[in-house]
């Protein structure tokens, strides 16, 4: 709200534009997974992920609805990495069934949210998988942590997995670049195993 007239007009303006653009990406399955795959990912945690894969180690990667998490989801796909999504089922079972197909077909496999779902998950992630997880949404029962100055209740499950199965936690982004189509994708410093709530806050 501090921000002037101009700005904010600006910062609606590609808002907007971008969820456009991100529309159309998720619906675009094998073709945008297709570019996605030509991106080169960089950033001081790449070398420990390809660590893990080689050895075989349980990661949890860390992102949250900003850029596009399906760019680097396709994209380590694409390089040999086995990575799994979690997703929620919409409620329409026709939108679901076009929505899971799409997302599917950017890269699998993923499990829906649920009992059945999560037992699929941590089979998947005990054998050595890469689960990509979005920590950026309010949970009522999550834990209070600080995020831009305010407090914001978080879930910690994914710390507490990582802490339990002995996987790698790993932030990563994929950020769109000016020309609008392509995604700079940075992998973070892994963060330290230390407890739950420490490791949430660093996310």
């Amino acid at each position: 709200p501090d921000l002037p007239e101009a700005e904010k007009r600006r910062v609606c303006r590609a808002v907007a534009d971008h969820f456009g653009r991100s529309l159309i990406e998720l619906h675009s399955g094998r073709d945008f997974a297709e570019r996605a795959a030509r991106f080169t990912p960089s950033g001081p945690g790449l070398a420990a992920l390809n660590e893990a894969h080689a050895e075989g180690r349980p990661v949890i990667l860390i992102s949250a609805h900003f850029g596009n998490y399906d760019a680097w989801r396709a994209n380590l796909s694409a390089r040999g990495f086995a990575v799994g999504g979690l997703y929620k089922p919409m409620s329409n079972p026709a939108t679901n069934r076009r929505y899971v197909k799409t997302i599917e077909s950017i890269a699998s496999p993923l499990f829906p949210r649920g009992a059945e779902g999560m037992s699929d998950m941590i089979r998947f992630l005990r054998k050595g998988g890469m689960l990509g997880l979005l920590g950026d949404q309010h949970m009522s029962h999550g834990e209070l942590v600080d995020f831009l100055g305010k407090p914001a209740r978080t879930a910690t499950s994914a710390a507490k997995m990582a802490l339990k199965y002995k996987a790698l936690l790993v932030p990563l982004y994929a950020t769109r670049n000016p020309d609008g189509l392509t995604f700079t994708i940075e992998v973070e410093t892994p963060i330290p195993h230390s407890d739950a709530l420490t490791m949430t806050q660093a996310i």
